[in-house]
């Protein structure tokens, strides 16, 4: 085999996140009758906080927030944009949104079965994943993936965020392996994939939604079990 190991991303890779916080946020809503409180539509209410988390998620993933800015921001800027200042509220809803989303279990189509070929085919199987710890332990262990991994690193874990070349240097050596014997598979084309290029990985580019422009990953894959069709 050319690869002895694979990293996986796991939101929007295996984990099915704009599924998962969908529900998530359409329960939140609807349990705090926030249509009562000023907020229109949960389409609105949606729009909104998934423009500001992604905002601030960057501002993170650069350094300029902590990881508590990160989560204490996002609902309460969700609410300034309907005119709410409700303190109790931002925080009901911050707790809630961290207890109910790592309970959500959609994965991408054929996620398990893909992942069991790919055990019984031998390979070890690690994850690199931005994500809190303890969230993401949750979320693979309740969709029922945890178990395939070796080693799940993550960026509290590594003290260091995907791009950066620390948090893939730290999860090859917590494998044993280097980079000619790996491959990172992930969505994200500056995270996952020119990350892993930095540090002399393969990369497998899983996108259907967004075709590589300025950079040709090794793969592309529109599908997870195309994997079977290279490993």
């Amino acid at each position: 085999m050319k690869y002895r190991h694979l990293f996986f991303d796991l939101d929007h890779t295996l984990w099915d996140f704009e599924k998962n916080e969908q529900e998530t946020l359409l329960e939140l809503y609807e349990n705090n009758d926030l249509k009562q409180r000023g907020v229109p539509t949960f389409e609105s209410f949606s729009i909104s906080y998934v423009g500001h988390n992604e905002r601030l998620w960057d501002r993170f993933r650069k350094g300029f927030i902590t990881r508590n800015d990160l989560r204490d921001k996002r609902f309460r800027l969700t609410l300034l944009d309907f005119k709410i200042g409700d303190e109790k509220l931002t925080q009901n809803l911050t707790e809630a949104f961290l207890e109910i989303l790592p309970y959500k279990t959609a994965l991408f189509p054929e996620a398990k079965e893909t992942l069991e070929y790919l055990l019984d085919k031998g390979y070890p199987m690690h994850m690199i994943t931005n994500g809190f710890e303890e969230t993401q332990l949750l979320k693979m262990r309740n969709s029922g993936i945890e178990h395939f991994f070796t080693h799940i690193i993550t960026s509290e874990l590594a003290g260091s965020l995907k791009p950066y070349p620390p948090i893939f240097e730290f999860a090859m050596e917590r494998a044993g392996t280097n980079a000619t014997e790996s491959i990172m598979i992930g969505d994200a084309m500056e995270l996952d994939i020119k990350g892993a290029h930095a540090v002399g990985m393969d990369q497998v580019y899983f996108n259907p939604a967004k075709p590589p422009v300025d950079f040709q990953p090794t793969y592309v894959i529109q599908h997870l079990n195309e994997l079977k069709n290279f490993l």
